[in-house]
């Protein structure tokens, strides 16, 4: 069982195909039917237009379906997307803001310690969207600056042509069975790949130890989650660290993985969504996150393949909910404090 109370303090992200995925890539949708105005939550009747800038770390293909289902209730409003990954979106946001104004209205990246170290700098606005009742409280900032959006495990995935057996535990990665055969994604890029190294790295059993057995057994380490799958899937490699939705959905497309969530437990990020201080939009901005978290919002993740964080909104098939599996967890002030530092012993060991 997961203790509520640690949950906020643990959980994220981050992270591709994934909330971490390809390089940044710039995309615009736009409603365009003839359905009259529509109104945002808490807006006093002022009819919703103009352009909104999103950036995010999602796939780029559940970017264009949020999109256009956000558009089917507000269609005056113009989005503009960017997608990176998580630490090239942030990354973005840093030299916009260096430059004295940031472009972006609304985020949604891999995970809080992200969002955690955007707050600390004072570039997020608080809003508490009255969706939120129906939101678990400790996956929520409790300032407003930001909430979770989904509930993302990084599990081992396995390519079962492979891998006959399925192993239960992360030290399969580092057995002499996965020597040259293992992948995981660079935290230098995937903000969910930098929470679990985040994470892993102080943890009890684990520690930079485990990291550096990934290195000694000649783990491969690219970009992001999106090319670990393809690897494990294509058979180039056997087995690997990856968000679970991504092995979810490339085994219903038949390729043969599967996903295994180790019994010592797996990191969650919950990819939240914030909003940016003294947005251009913000009243679009605000529709946005309410939609989001709203329950057609929520189902419409759960029928892209992710599992909702919104309370009575069931997971999709082949998935997890949070109170099936144990959580991996570290205080996420800490985290926040040495996500740097933890990139920079990262490459320290893995070269990166």
């Amino acid at each position: 069982m997961i203790r509520k109370g640690s949950i906020l303090m643990s959980l994220t992200a981050l992270l591709v195909f994934s909330g971490c995925g390809t390089s940044g890539q710039q995309a615009t949708g736009q409603g365009t039917g003839s359905a009259p105005k529509q109104e945002a939550a808490g807006q006093g009747g002022a009819a919703l237009s103009g352009k909104l800038s999103f950036y995010t770390s999602q796939p780029e293909e559940d970017v264009t379906k949020l999109v256009a289902a956000f558009n089917k209730k507000y269609p005056d409003v113009k989005v503009d997307s960017f997608r990176s990954g998580t630490e090239e979106v942030t990354a973005k946001l840093q030299a916009e803001n260096q430059a004295g104004k940031i472009q972006a209205d609304v985020l949604l990246l891999a995970d809080a310690v992200t969002f955690e170290g955007l707050k600390k700098q004072n570039l997020l606005a608080s809003y508490k969207s009255p969706e939120l009742a129906k939101i678990p409280k400790d996956l929520v900032d409790p300032d407003g600056t930001y909430s979770g959006t989904k509930v993302m495990a990084t599990v081992l995935a396995i390519n079962t042509q492979k891998v006959k057996t399925p192993p239960t535990s992360w030290k399969a990665l580092a057995s002499a069975e996965a020597k040259d055969a293992g992948i995981m994604p660079s935290p230098l890029y995937s903000g969910a790949a930098a929470y679990n190294v985040g994470v892993f790295s102080r943890t009890d059993g684990f520690g930079w130890d485990f990291l550096k057995g990934l290195k000694s057994n000649n783990i491969s380490v690219v970009k992001g989650n999106g090319a670990v799958l393809q690897a494990v899937a294509s058979g180039e490699k056997s087995s690997g660290m990856v968000v679970d939705y991504m092995v979810a959905r490339e085994k219903a497309k038949g390729s043969p993985v599967e996903l295994v969530y180790p019994s010592e437990g797996v990191p969650v990020i919950t990819e939240p969504i914030g909003i940016v201080k003294n947005a251009p939009n913000e009243k679009a901005a605000q529709a946005f996150v309410d939609f989001v978290l709203s329950e057609d919002g929520q189902k419409l993740a759960s029928s892209i393949g992710y599992t909702p964080i919104r309370e009575g909104v069931e997971p999709p098939k082949g998935l997890k909910s949070m109170g099936q599996f144990k959580v991996l967890s570290s205080d996420i002030s800490k985290l926040t404090e040495a996500r740097e530092a933890d990139k920079k012993q990262f490459t320290s060991i893995f070269g990166q």
